[in-house]
């Protein structure tokens, strides 16, 4: 089977809902949540491009301090639908790579993945849902997610916590 590049188009799969047309920051973050970084910030809203305090604490990550790590953690939100595990520790995430965008200031995300097997009906929401996760990250440009099938997944890429979750010894 051939790579399939769902870089620009990711598929929709019956249990996705399409992504938002709203800002990234409408979509992530709530009223509450954006008042009280006003409040923060001494009543003011952030200019464009600039981050509100709350966005600069310990979880948030800028384009001079995200790293290969906080990716792969924040891709451990992405649970597989059928197994109950994030794609993380099943051992889907083959491949993170960060790239400095010099134009837009950002930083841009590479991540080829695999999928349980060829035919998984997960595929597109796994896709989908890590394309929103990586895109809610503060600093980050565009995403570019590619579905490789070589080397095929076995059990034996798992993580420990996942063979535990799934009772495999």
């Amino acid at each position: 089977m051939t790579d399939q590049d769902f870089s620009q188009n990711p598929p929709q799969g019956p249990n996705e809902t399409p992504q938002s047309s709203l800002p990234r920051s409408e979509q992530t973050g709530s009223s509450s949540s954006a008042s009280q970084a006003r409040q923060a910030d001494g009543g003011r809203e952030p200019t464009p491009g600039e981050s509100s305090s709350t966005e600069q604490g310990a979880t948030a990550a800028s384009p001079a301090n995200l790293s290969e790590d906080y990716v792969r953690e924040q891709l451990k939100q992405v649970i597989d639908p059928e197994l109950f595990v994030n794609i993380v520790d099943l051992g889907l995430v083959y491949v993170v790579e960060l790239k400095p965008n010099d134009v837009t200031g950002k930083t841009d995300i590479h991540v080829e993945m695999t999928l349980t097997s060829p035919m998984c009906p997960a595929g597109p929401q796994l896709i989908g849902s890590s394309r929103q996760v990586l895109e809610a990250i503060p600093g980050v440009g565009e995403v570019d997610i590619k579905v490789v099938m070589d080397p095929p997944w076995t059990q034996d890429m798992m993580t420990e916590d996942a063979r535990d979750q799934l009772n495999i010894f």
